[in-house]
């Protein structure tokens, strides 16, 4: 009995990254008792960044990616951010196995934090061109809320985290509430003024991201500073600059003395009262013994990250539900979609050889999608988002010589050029989706997950159109030398790299045609919250962490509120 009420907590939340750690800090300040239950070690803000600090020369391969670091994780060593600085915050693949039906590059970080120390940290809000999409053009079903719902979650959000950028206005891309955003450099500004000119309809912009460049008050009282323009982030951030749960959300959910933090913990499942109708735990094995452990609550909050929340879902089955917690219609696990980030451009740019830049800035230039915004306009659905940027080509690192000469040609810098990619919305389907092993498991008696996803004709389309006129436009800018690649055709964007999956437990109004309603509550399990990608009805072609945020800080208080009145 006494172990019992020592694992009785008011809620629990699933994962400790950017949605769960938002979770856990709206919870704790409205007093509830919270338990954040994570998979992988703890780590602690600073205390735990073993390389933050370090230069290249003191790493043993100078910060590269080694061939045995490639064999040892063919999936996870794709990722862009992953090298000798960086490894300790993902997954060994070999641990974590999982089925790719189809190919699929699965990206896991599992520590305290999760992913939110490996973020790109880029932040947009959605508009009702996004929200309204399903609805007009036909697929998924409708979104259960609009801009206007979220509106003041995504405020109440951006002022805490830091978010540096523009008022732009622009209705496809509304405002935030932004820090000073970074500068463009000479050539970027001439790309803006050149391209606007020429598509006075598709405004650039400078990217909008987590990063504080002016601290106000409450960064400060979180014990967070000015970004240094390091582009060190993956590394963990020792001024908590850019956002991430382990320096802003858990310390502050900590300080209210609510909060509870079990790392090393696998959720197994969730446990379903058919009397009570409702969820009164989670079944959890340790990480290192495999000791089984119940820990009992009135709330519970999914924030596994895409997949593990759909694993988690379909594995917590019950008479009521065989098919998995809240899955009555048998949609759990469908309709799982992703970003394109096939398409990408390079081009060179005459002159400016006296210009250069301060820094290492940590975001792009961003143009917001210009395509079947305000009706549909082309012969495939959705559109695109397009970053880009503008850099000297590299430092002379195979110069001769010693002495002033040989120091001189280390510090020459080439041409300029541009890199341009895409950021497409893909449109979600039934037949891409995740479903459970029948015969395998992992090392907790998990069973594994098997991916089918894959790219559709209309993701195609869209990436030809993005080539098309990508090119035209840097062309019209005055760009040279341009090309074009698709990344699948050379063998390397499988869907999932881009870490943007969303879907399988999608929002919805009828709870015939989706699993959440517009609380982010299972139609069927109202104590149960979905609130990170898993919830997506539809991707957008925005960035998808700021959505995800604001979702879970609104969730949470009205779970929350609904808790205090005795109704969960």
């Amino acid at each position: 009995m006494n172990d019992i009420k020592d694992n009785i907590y008011d809620a629990i939340v699933i994962g400790s990254g950017i949605s769960g750690g938002w979770a856990a800090k709206e919870l704790c300040e409205k007093g509830l008792k919270t338990l954040v239950i994570e998979r992988g070690r703890m780590v602690k803000h600073v205390k735990d960044y073993p390389t933050a600090m370090m230069d290249p020369w003191e790493f043993n391969h100078h910060n590269t990616k080694t061939k045995k670091m490639i064999n040892d994780n063919p999936v996870i060593s794709k990722h862009y951010a992953f090298d000798e600085s960086t490894q300790n915050f993902y997954i060994n693949d070999a641990l974590h196995p999982y089925i790719q039906e189809k190919p699929f590059d699965w990206i896991r970080g599992y520590q305290v934090g999760g992913k939110s120390l490996l973020w790109a940290r880029q932040t947009q809000r959605w508009s009702d061109y996004e929200f309204e999409g399903p609805k007009r053009d036909g697929f998924a079903v409708d979104w259960p809320i609009r801009h206007a719902d979220l509106a003041p979650w995504y405020s109440h959000v951006e002022k805490f985290v830091g978010i540096s950028g523009n008022r732009d206005g622009l209705p496809n891309l509304p405002d935030s509430e932004v820090l000073p955003a970074f500068e463009m450099n000479m050539v970027e500004k001439q790309l803006k003024k050149n391209i606007n000119e020429a598509f006075p309809d598709r405004p650039v912009i400078m990217g909008r991201c987590a990063h504080i460049t002016q601290p106000n008050d409450i960064h400060l009282q979180q014990g967070r500073a000015k970004c240094m323009a390091r582009s060190l982030c993956q590394r963990g951030c020792p001024f908590g600059a850019y956002f991430s749960s382990n320096a802003s959300t858990l310390p502050w959910a900590e300080k209210t003395g609510n909060l509870t933090i079990k790392p090393n913990t696998v959720v197994h499942s969730i446990i379903y009262d058919e009397k009570l109708g409702k969820a009164t735990g989670v079944k959890t094995i340790d990480a290192h013994s495999k000791k089984e452990v119940i820990y009992h609550a009135r709330i519970i909050f999914v924030n596994g990250s895409t997949l593990n929340t759909n694993l988690i879902l379909l594995n917590s089955r019950s008479d009521k539900f065989p098919k998995g917690l809240g899955n009555l219609n048998g949609l759990l696990g469908h309709y799982i979609a992703f970003h394109n980030y096939r398409g990408r451009i390079t081009a060179t740019v005459d002159g400016f050889e006296n210009s250069y830049y301060f820094g290492r800035r940590p975001t792009q230039l961003f143009m917001p999608s210009f395509r079947n915004v305000y009706k549909q306009e082309t012969d495939f659905l959705r559109g695109y988002m397009i970053a880009f940027s503008a850099n000297r080509e590299g430092w002379n690192k195979s110069a001769d010589g010693i002495g002033a000469q040989f120091k001189d040609h280390l510090t020459e810098v080439g041409p300029w050029s541009v890199s341009m990619m895409m950021q497409g919305e893909t449109v979600p389907i039934y037949e891409n989706h995740v479903r459970l092993s029948e015969d395998q498991k992992d090392q907790w008696g998990v069973p594994l997950l098997i991916t089918s996803v894959e790219y559709t004709a209309n993701d195609d389309k869209v990436l030809n159109d993005f080539l098309q006129e990508g090119s035209a436009m840097l062309e019209k800018a005055g760009c040279k030398n341009i090309k074009t690649t698709d990344q699948k055709a050379i063998g390397y964007r499988n869907p999932g790299l881009e870490v943007h999956e969303m879907g399988g437990v999608r929002m919805g109004h009828d709870p015939e045609t989706s699993l959440l309603n517009k609380w982010n509550q299972l139609h069927h399990c109202k104590n149960v919250f979905i609130t990170d990608g898993a919830c997506m009805t539809s991707t957008g072609n925005q960035n998808p962490s700021l959505t995800y945020m604001a979702l879970t800080a609104r969730a949470a208080n009205y779970a929350a509120d609904e808790w205090k009145k005795g109704k969960l």
